[in-house]
């Protein structure tokens, strides 16, 4: 007679929903209805997150392939260059806030996204809450912006650089959950697939209307490439190529409809920043030029973790950072801190794209959904200490990662005392 079993059948569940509410915690919090909670969002779904992972790893066998090795050598390296590299930071205040992000917050985040993204069940739970967390802040911020409880996707009141960062945040989960959405489009069939279309379309309206750009080329991006990766790994690479021509042709007619009439693109902050002032008006290109010249300045060792603010002369300013992963890892950590960024987030991104053909549609769709929203942000916004980038890193990585079910684990039945 064999013992009882040991199941535990809610640690893929939590572990998804989690995550999903960490990872797009910032999004949440700039949704009017959420704003005011008594409590911090973030550390809740990081409290609840923790055990979930741990009760998930204790309840799966996980397979590693090699090509891990590289990425997670250098994520590692990456770290330690980053503490190394605040000893000569000329920042203090910068350097305090961001570096414990980093190489604290870091690697516990990325092993969250490996077995989050790698467990089908914890995967499907993610890709669940995703998709609702998605339409909940497109509505929410555009009742928001209607009845006047929000400006730009922020708060009244809020300062410029809360604004800007939490229409961001939103964006990117309006992004995340269109590709998402995409990914459902091309599995369904009938009726199913009006429905996911329909989604799709509501999430690009909302973002069209807190103003960011970056999200708009994401939510495109996501929409284009996502269910391509699925096609493509399910040996279809004509209807991959048909799946991007085509949706690419409808994102642009619908542009060119809105474009055509100035009355129709009124209230639509996004588009007046693409077509106004405001991309002129950026900071960015002055800011990206600001480290390229520090950092041929500071060569081969850096300006140091948190320096780049205090160098280029805005004080300890944390939101003028280069704003582009690449050039903040040149500028603040040189050489080495450029060759080990490349390891390990170039290094993500072509594991990923290699392993696509190795991976189930499905999963390799949901993937590219989640990952390159948050790939595209890190190239034109956030720094080397944001925890989305580091989560969708372990995404990334998860494609060379899988986890199975133990086929029981048996309790050895309680004899009797002699």
């Amino acid at each position: 007679m064999s013992g009882p079993v040991l199941r535990l059948p809610g640690a893929a569940a939590l572990a998804g929903a989690s995550a999903a509410a960490l990872q797009f915690a910032g999004a949440l919090k700039s949704s009017p209805p959420l704003a005011a909670l008594p409590f911090d969002l973030t550390a809740l779904s990081a409290a609840l997150l923790a055990p979930a992972l741990l009760l998930l790893a204790c309840n799966r066998r996980w397979h590693l392939q090699p090509a891990l090795a590289l990425p997670l050598a250098a994520s590692g390296a990456l770290w330690c260059w980053l503490v190394l590299a605040g000893t000569w930071s000329p920042s203090r205040e910068v350097l305090a806030a961001k570096l414990p992000e980093a190489v604290l917050l870091g690697p516990a985040v990325l092993l969250g996204g490996l077995a989050v993204g790698a467990d089908a069940a914890a995967r499907r739970w993610l890709c669940g809450a995703a998709l609702l967390i998605g339409p909940f802040v497109a509505v929410t911020v555009a009742w928001g912006l209607a009845s006047g409880a929000a400006v730009l996707g922020g708060l009244p009141g809020a300062g410029g650089d809360a604004t800007r960062v939490q229409y961001q945040l939103a964006g990117t989960a309006m992004a995340c959950a269109a590709g998402l959405a995409a990914v459902r489009a091309a599995e369904a069939r009938g009726i199913g697939r009006a429905f996911w279309a329909g989604l799709v379309l509501l999430l690009a309206a909302g973002a069209l209307l807190p103003g960011g750009r970056a999200a708009l080329v994401s939510l495109g991006a996501a929409v284009l490439l996502a269910p391509a990766a699925a096609l493509w790994s399910a040996r279809r690479g004509g209807a991959a190529l048909a799946w991007v021509l085509a949706a690419g042709l409808c994102g642009l007619l619908l542009l060119a409809a809105l474009l055509a009439d100035p009355g129709r693109a009124e209230g639509l902050r996004t588009l007046e920043r693409f077509t106004g002032d405001g991309v002129a008006a950026s900071a960015r290109p002055q800011l990206w030029s600001a480290a390229l010249r520090l950092a041929g300045e500071s060569a081969p060792l850096g300006l140091g973790t948190g320096g780049f603010t205090v160098a280029s002369g805005s004080g300890e300013r944390r939101g003028l950072y280069p704003h582009n992963h690449l050039l903040e890892a040149l500028a603040e950590g040189g050489a080495p801190g450029l060759l080990l960024w490349l390891g390990a987030f170039g290094g993500g991104a072509a594991l990923l794209a290699l392993r696509l053909r190795r991976l189930d549609p499905g999963r390799a769709g949901r993937l590219v959904a989640l990952v390159v929203p948050v790939a595209i942000g890190a190239m034109v916004s956030t720094d080397l200490g944001n925890r989305m980038v580091w989560f969708a890193l372990g995404l990334a990585l998860s494609a060379a990662l899988d986890s199975r079910r133990p086929e029981a684990v048996a309790v050895p039945p309680m004899r009797a005392p002699a």
